[in-house]
Order: C-alpha cells, then structure tokens, then sequence
C-alpha cells in the first residue's frame, strides 16, 4: 500500500489561512507561520470583543436612560428604583429605546417611577 501523503490538504488548510489574513501588514498576510499566529490572536480578539460589546451596550442604554429621567427630574437609580417598586417589568434596551424615540412614552414612565419613589419616602419619614 502507499504511503499517504499530505500535500494538497496542507495547502489548503495553508490558504484558509492566508485568506483569514488577507488585511493584515507584512509578513502577517503572507507567511504561513506568522499569519497562524496572528489568525489565532485575532479569532481570540474577536470571542472576547462579542461579549465586551453586551456590556458596552448596556453602559449606553444607562447613559440615556439617565440622561432622560434627568430631564424628568429623577437620577436614574431613583427611576430604576421606581419603576422596580411599581412592578415595571421593561428591561433598560426597551427603557433605553423608548426614552430617545418616544419621550411622551417616557415621561408617563417618570411619573409612575416619581410617584412610586414619592410613597417610599413618605413611608419612610
């Protein structure tokens, strides 16, 4: 029996290679070894930017939902507060969405969440 021999699956595992690093700068893009190397940082880059971006996006839902519960007259851990104890259940994307695109929406939120806020301190006084 032959020996099996291995070229033409190693020039091809080689070329995809080559191909995930086709924007690369210098011997990056064109020498196997190296482009390997950059092939696998940049996979590892990309896994841990996915989830770095959930947390991006929720630091940017808080920045306007603050900014519109502001405009309201609340903090936002006061509206969020509010809104907790008034049984709200809108996460802060959909709180976030409806603060830049609807803001009449929005400041029936507030009102609910102040009111709500209101009765805890008065309870507590």
């Amino acid at each position: 029996m032959p020996r099996a021999r291995s070229g033409v699956t190693t020039r091809h595992r080689h070329n995809k290679v080559l191909k995930m690093t086709k924007g690369q700068r210098a011997t990056r893009r064109s020498l196997y070894r190296r482009a390997h190397e950059s092939m696998l940082r940049s996979l590892a880059y990309s896994y841990s930017h996915r989830r770095e971006r959930r947390g991006d996006m929720r630091r940017l839902w808080i920045m306007r939902i603050n900014a519109a519960a502001r405009l309201e007259g609340l903090s936002y851990s006061r509206f969020i507060e509010g809104l907790s104890k008034a049984g709200v259940a809108l996460d802060r994307k959909i709180i976030a969405d409806i603060a830049v695109n609807d803001p009449a929406a929005f400041a029936q939120l507030a009102a609910v969440a102040k009111e709500n806020v209101q009765q805890l301190n008065d309870s507590q006084a």
